[in-house]
């Protein structure tokens, strides 16, 4: 496990997105932008920071205190040191929370807050892989997605994504590398070794680079394995390995991960002299940074996206007990049927907190995501229970059976006296 470093915020009110003083080359599948942009006239230092495994957590969930991550306080930490450096931003990987049509719809969204941020390189990871190659060409088009990929091929051999992009900062040039490892491969994907394949487009971009950096979606073992292997690249940077790994040498090469649902990044500083080393630190994205605007913005634009969309508890992938063989009368009756039978019980709810869960979320239009309405909504996905905000607004809140578990059967014969679940073991879950 990595040490994290937590800077200090910027004052409110002074966070701006800062514009990329790089100038960026697209290497493969027959693409270049040939973009050129004039350098500062006095140099200045040089930090690559890249983030990873974002999982689909476009902001922290919010549920408790103290928690970490989102693209808001990313948008924060990027602006803050563009202000004392040269600042290049690449992603690892990984930033699908699932394949679903709401999944889809979330890392759209992420793609556009990273675009936003000014990402030069956003690496193919096992998420990424997951959805498929059309999907990943569709959003690749679309949204204008700087995508990597040095070893990932559709079925038919084509490539994915260019291998790998060129980055001019400071006045030297940066090649980012990405790869993913073959252990994610998913239908009509096929992921070749990465060591290699990052060696193949090497020798097509020799003479041509001053650092490289690999952005590589490997476990652990890979990664370090992989560092080891690469005396050629300055940095490794990975994201699945559990918690995140703050820069080390391995051998030659510092081998980080910016990992677990986009808590953390990785800031590679780049040496002031030549010859010098690179250095590393992995900063955690901490309730200090405030929340940047405009990716505050991008989140209330997908809200209202979802609002209009209305993702049904299907269209999720948060209801597996939907692809079950339920019993007949395992359906939601509502905490209206429980009234006659429990009038104490009933009064006692409508006075607590679970009674107005819904209200909670949609002060900030929260509400329309299908992630928070799994907890604030009775019966979420099940027969009789919360399906989406149209067809099932009498599901909203945190009723009776949120605990006791579906109990039409219950309340349409009472001498069935168990409700099917024990309340109590499932409160202090």
């Amino acid at each position: 496990m990595g040490a994290s470093t937590r800077s200090a915020p910027a004052p409110p009110g002074c966070i701006a997105a800062a514009a990329l003083s790089v100038a960026v080359c697209l290497i493969g599948c027959g693409e270049s932008d040939g973009t050129t942009v004039e350098q500062p006239a006095e140099p200045r230092p040089v930090a690559v920071i890249v983030s990873g495994d974002t999982a689909g957590w476009i902001i922290p969930c919010g549920c408790a205190s103290n928690q970490s991550g989102g693209l808001p306080r990313r948008g924060t930490f990027l602006a803050q040191q563009r202000q004392e450096q040269d600042i290049v931003y690449a992603d690892a990987g990984g930033a699908p929370g699932g394949t679903s049509a709401y999944d889809r719809s979330k890392f759209a969204a992420i793609l556009r807050g990273e675009r936003a941020l000014g990402v030069a390189a956003h690496n193919l990871g096992g998420p990424e892989v997951a959805l498929g190659a059309d999907v990943l060409r569709e959003l690749g088009e679309q949204l204008d997605t700087p995508f990597i990929s040095a070893n990932l091929r559709d079925s038919g051999g084509r490539a994915l994504a260019p291998p790998l992009r060129i980055v001019n900062a400071g006045g030297r040039r940066i090649a980012f590398v990405g790869v993913v490892s073959p252990r994610y491969a998913a239908a009509g994907c096929r992921i070749e070794a990465p060591r290699e394949s990052i060696l193949s487009a090497l020798s097509e971009i020799e003479g041509r680079y001053d650092w490289l950096i690999v952005l590589a979606y490997l476990p652990e073992s890979e990664l370090r394995e992989l560092a080891a292997a690469l005396p050629e690249a300055v940095a490794v940077v990975g994201g699945p390995t559990g918690q995140s790994i703050a820069p080390a040498k391995v051998g030659a090469t510092l081998a980080a991960s910016a990992t677990n649902k986009g808590k953390f990044l990785i800031e590679l500083s780049a040496p002031e002299v030549a010859g010098g080393a690179w250095s590393g630190r992995a900063v955690e994205m901490a309730e200090e940074f405030a929340d940047d605007p405009q990716q505050s913005h991008n989140v209330e634009d997908w809200r209202r996206e979802l609002a209009g969309r209305d993702f049904s508890a299907g269209e999720t992938g948060f209801a597996p007990l939907l692809a079950q063989n339920l019993p007949a009368d395992y359906s939601v009756a509502g905490s209206l049927a429980c009234r006659d039978c429990h009038e104490a019980d009933y009064e006692s709810w409508r006075a607590s907190n679970h009674a107005h869960a819904w209200s909670t979320l949609s002060a900030d239009g929260a509400h329309a995501d299908s992630y928070c309405q799994q907890c604030h909504t009775t019966g979420y996905g099940l027969r009789g229970g919360f399906q989406s905000i149209a067809q099932s607004a009498a599901r909203i809140d945190v009723g009776c059976e949120s605990c006791h578990g579906p109990s039409a059967a219950h309340a349409g014969d009472p001498a069935r006296h168990r409700t099917p679940f024990a309340a109590a073991d499932v409160c202090v879950t």
